[in-house]
Parts: C-alpha cells; structure tokens; sequence
C-alpha cells in the first residue's frame, strides 16, 4: 500500500487510534524529545504524537514508526513477516527451472510488477516544491534537540540522496544532520557507508558534492533509507516493492544532479566541497543508550530548502531502549532475513535481535542443522553479510527451541553450551558508534554455539556437568556478597532457573580486578558456565537493563578469561565477561567513555508541569528517573 504524502499515513493513523496531537504549547527544545520518550516507552499509551504548537510554523511529528502495528502500517502489510513471505515466494520463482515456454510466460507477470517498482523521474516540478525557499535558512525549522548534552538541534529523520561521480548510481541514507547556522549543519557520514565512499570519490576529483535531504512524504522511504541494501540496490526500488507502486522522483532546483521524491514535505538541497575543513559535530544522545562522542564530520552548505503547502517536519529521538527506531530494526530483521536466507545461510530458520542488543550488539540466529561444525559456518558467512560485519554477540542455536521465548532459549542453550569449547572469539569492524573498542570501529566479537552437539564436535579433554542450581542458588548469591565486600548485587535468578549463569554488580578498585575477582570465584562455582560482570551501578535485577549495559560495554576479545581448573578437574571452566565501564587507570582504555543519556532535571519537571495541559492521558513519568543513579559527572562524557 501506497501512501499519497505524510498527512494520509496521519489520516489513517488517526482513523486507527494511533496518533495523539498535542495542541499545546511544547518546546522543540528538548521537552518534545522528553515527552516522545515518556510514550515510546510507554506499554499502555504508546502512540504516534503530532505537536502542532512548537513555536513554528509547522508541527512535528514523533514515534510514527514506534510499534508493532505503525511499523507494519507505515510498510502497508498486516504482519512484518507478510514481507518476508513475499520476497522468498518471489526468490523461489526467479530460480526455479524454466523447462519450457508455459514456465516462462508464467514469469511475464512478475517481471511487469518489477517495472512497476523502479522510481520514475518525472518533468517538472513535484508537491515537495510547490514553496522555494531561495534564501535558505533551516533554523526557520522546527529541528528539536534531543538530550541535554547534545551538542545542539539535529535533524533527525533525514533522507539523505547522494550518487556516485563516475557511475551515477543512487544512494539512499539516514544520517544525522545538526545544526550550525541558517545554511550549514554537519554530515555524519561513518567511514564504512556509501555516502562516505562517494564524498571519497568528489575529493578524488576535486568536486563539490550535490546532496539532497528529503523530509516527510511516504512513510516508506524513512525505513528503506535505514534498511541495509546493497550498494547496487536502489533504496526506491525496494520502497517500491513495499509500496506496490512506483516512486516518483523530481530534479532538484540548485542541484540538478540529483532527484527527489515528489509527495516529500520539505527538501534541503545543498552541496559538500572536499577543500572544506571538517567540522566538530557532537556530542548526540545515540540509538546505543549513550551519547556518541564528538568528532570531525564534513561540512553541508544549504543552497535551496523547498516544502509542499502545509507540511508536516518529521522527527525521531533515539536513547535507552525502547524506542523507536527498535521497530525499524524489527522490520529490517524481518524484512531481510530471506535474502539472508536465500543466498548467504540457506540453513538459516529465523532471526533475533534483542531490543538490548540495540541492533548490532546482540543477534540470535536458528539454524536447521546437519552436519558438524555448521554453527561456526554459520557465523563466518553472517559476520561477512553487509552490516552484520558490525556484529558483537552472535548466539546460534537449532530448531529445537523458540528463539523468541528468551528463558526457554537460554535454558536450551546453556545445557548444550560447554564454554571451553563452544564460544568463538574474533575481531574485525564494529560501528564506530560502540564505545568499548579500544581503537575506533574495530574490536572484538563472540559465537556462542548453542546447538544440540554431534559426536565429533565433543572434546572429551572436558566434561558437561553442571548440577542442579536451582537448590543451592540462594547459598552462591549470599556466599559472593558476603565473601567479596566489592561486589554490590548479585542475580541468581537464571540459578533457579537451572541455568548456570550470573549476574554480578561490582564496584572496580584496581587493575585486573575482575579478572582476579573472577579467578576467586570460579575456584568455587566452576560448575556455573558463564558469569557477566557489570558495574556496580547497575540493577542487576532489572535484567532487561543489565543486559543493555552489559553489551555495550563488552568487547567480547578483550574482556573474557577462563577462571582456571583444578589438576585434574575436567569441568568445564567458568568463563568470566567483563561489562564494567573501561577507564584508564583500571583498565589501561585510552578513549573517552560516554554517558548514558537522561534528560536533565529541568526539563522533566517542565513537563510535570505542564502534563495536564497537553490531553495526553493519564500522567506517565519520566524514564530517565530510572537511570539518574547510573550517570557519572554532568557531561556527554564520563568525567
């Protein structure tokens, strides 16, 4: 399903009880970012918000995409996986054998539906032109800030159109945009994507870049901007896909080289000369749940901002999980799991990305499996796979357990896990955005093997007990506090589960004291498969949150040791994972370490205030309350 421009997916948004608007006054500044999040997080009131008093001459829009349901309504299907039906259905017809001319024909309707999807560029002008702004001034824009320690307004929901000099094909992204004066914001292009590699190519030749920034319009063009196609692939051949109809582009007005969809809201044309100097942009409140550091990004000169009559400025805020931009993971999850399938890991039954794995930290792959040793050929192929590459934890296991029920998954793969044998570490690229590396965008990565082991992949050298730990899990967790003043809380709910993991709080004092803390414990509790170890800071009984803190904050490589076993004690040994914040006097980590991101006091309290003004429904606390206690300092770093 197609959508004419933003205001009929906020028509159909409304008719289905999903949109609030806000007539109320609400400041761009921060308190729109504060109240998303109240609702983002929200499992009674989660609803898309329209505030249409910001001070501005046009209202935002907030959490379009932000569950299930708008995620599949902005897509147009009933079920994310409708999707990824369509797209093996179709995989399996272009491969199938064409034997004779009936086989053929029956392909003819298809290939007319592929002409159907690819974009069209049309003559003349588009909606998304109907006012020019020939002296651009994008402060004129309702462009919100975030968090506190951002280092001012971004642009949130950019499409972003670049092309390649030599061969002229089109690229798609989402990369955050701030703001720097009424022509000027910063390009936040990461050295691994296609709009880096084509700004390489203008410096090669000395050009300036044309870029185009595309807001609104389709609801369909955000997620493909963020979906992680192949650099041949056009983002508006698959939004035509999804869409069941073509997109219809228009050139822009100052930068002809580039074109735009017509039924967008606003564009922002503008150029990237190479001979500028970068410039500092930073610090922003990032999808990780921690600010991204600031960092030298490359300098967008706005020519032209153009906008349809009465638009809509479309923005998103990202931060602890959940929020929104989890749903746009889910769809990409879903979405591309059959190509994964069909060409990459045909063994490959279903995917997982935990929202605490926040995208790349965390994967669960199920497998049908056949043969010995196909977990790890598993990961080599999915740690090769476009921005799997990013991958931190992968966690494969088989058809025997549901991958989405989390207690059952860990029961299933624990009791085939030996940690001696069946964890794979590695290192290779990792988004620039995950701050436990020690050098930028490159640090470790972990295979946990949780697959029903064949004859040859046993080690006889180690043995599988384990015991029963629902009895004595109460005894280990009183034994570690009382024993090790530094440790804070202990989890051993996962003990009286039967699964032989642990979750411990510590408070760091010196160098190596996890791994010698670790080496104490494991003398003891060597039956217990794996301890994660996190700061004490953490609730480690909130374990959704534990989980998110640890990932981030592991670099799998770098920070796991084995607690050593007993002359002749072949059980498996305790493998230790260290998720505490990394400094430099402890653990020898030169690089800044970020925050995590709250909104500050005065914010929240200006939202209190004014709750009850805003029809909003019953009064929802702020989130950021939670986690006051886990920040360190005042600053976008920890000071």
């Amino acid at each position: 399903m197609s959508y004419r421009n933003l205001r009929e997916f906020l028509s159909r948004l409304e008719d289905e009880g999903e949109l609030l608007r806000i007539n109320s006054y609400v400041n761009p500044r921060l308190e729109i970012a504060e109240i998303t999040d109240r609702f983002s997080k929200s499992s009674h009131s989660n609803k898309a918000l329209l505030f249409e008093n910001t001070g501005y001459d046009f209202p935002v829009l907030m959490n379009a995409y932000g569950s299930e349901k708008r995620m599949c309504m902005a897509l147009g299907v009933n079920a994310l996986d409708d999707v990824t039906k369509e797209i093996e259905n179709l995989f399996k017809l272009l491969s199938a054998p064409k034997e004779g001319i009936i086989d053929k024909l029956k392909l003819l309707p298809k290939l007319n539906q592929f002409a159907g999807w690819m974009p069209k560029v049309k003559s003349g002008r588009g909606e998304c032109q109907e006012i020019i702004l020939s002296t651009p001034d994008i402060t004129q824009l309702p462009v919100i800030t975030c968090w506190p320690k951002d280092g001012g307004p971004f642009v949130t929901l950019p499409v972003i159109h670049t092309k390649d000099p030599t061969s002229g094909i089109r690229n798609v992204g989402m990369y955050r945009m701030q703001i720097f004066g009424p022509a000027l914001t910063g390009m936040h292009w990461h050295k691994h994507k296609v709009s880096a590699r084509h700004f390489s190519e203008y410096k090669k030749l000395n050009r300036k870049m044309p870029v185009a920034v595309a807001l609104g319009g389709d609801p369909v063009y955000a997620y493909c901007a963020t979906a992680p196609l192949p650099e041949n692939v056009d983002e508006y051949m698959l939004a035509g896909f999804l869409r069941k109809q073509k997109v219809e582009l228009v050139k822009c007005i100052t930068q002809a080289e580039i074109e735009v969809p017509a039924d967008a809201d606003f564009i922002i044309e503008g150029f990237v000369d190479p001979n500028d100097d970068l410039i500092w942009e930073g610090p922003f409140g990032d999808h990780t749940g921690y600010y991204s550091l600031p960092d030298w990004y490359p300098r967008f000169h706005i020519t032209c901002i153009t906008h349809r009559k009465n638009p809509i400025y479309p923005a998103t805020i990202v931060g602890i999980p959940p929020q929104e931009d989890a749903w746009l993971g889910k769809a990409t999850e879903r979405i591309f799991l059959a190509p994964i399938k069909m060409t990459l890991v045909p063994e490959i039954i279903d995917m997982e990305m935990p929202v605490e794995g926040v995208f790349h930290n965390l994967v669960i792959a199920q497998i049908h499996k056949d043969y010995a040793g196909q977990a790890q050929k598993v990961m080599n192929a999915m740690w090769g796979a476009g921005q799997m590459m990013f991958n931190k934890i992968l966690v494969i296991t088989d058809e025997q357990v549901k991958i989405t029920n989390y207690l059952e998954l860990a029961s299933y793969v624990f009791k085939n896990l030996n940690p001696v044998t069946d964890i794979f570490f590695s290192q290779g690229p990792m988004d620039v955005l995950d701050h436990s590396c020690s050098k930028l965008g490159f640090g470790g990565k972990m295979c946990i093997d949780g697959t029903k082991k064949m004859e040859e992949e046993v080690d006889e050298r180690f043995g599988t007990e384990t015991g029963n730990w629902a009895s004595e899990a109460i005894f280990v967790g009183d034994k570690l506090k009382n024993t090790y003043p530094e440790i804070t809380e202990v989890n051993v709910d996962l003990l009286k589960r039967d699964i032989p993991c642990l979750l411990v709080a510590v408070r760091k004092n010196k160098a190596g004291h996890i791994r010698e803390l670790h080496q104490q414990i494991g003398e003891f509790a060597s039956r217990i498969k794996i301890i994660l170890y996190v700061e004490h800071t953490v609730d480690v009984n909130d374990l959704a949150t534990a989980l998110w803190r640890f990932c981030n904050n592991l670099d799998p490589k770098r920070d796991h040791f084995y607690a050593r076993q007993s002359a002749g004690d072949n059980r498996p040994a305790c493998l230790g994972l260290d998720g505490t914040r990394k400094t430099k006097e402890f653990d020898n980590f030169n690089r800044d370490w970020p925050n995590i991101i709250v909104a500050d006091d005065t914010t929240i309290q200006a939202v209190d205030k004014k709750w009850d003004d805003l029809n909003a429904g019953p009064f929802i606390a702020s989130p950021s309350l939670k986690f006051k206690d886990q920040v360190y300092g005042y600053g976008a770093a920890v000071e």
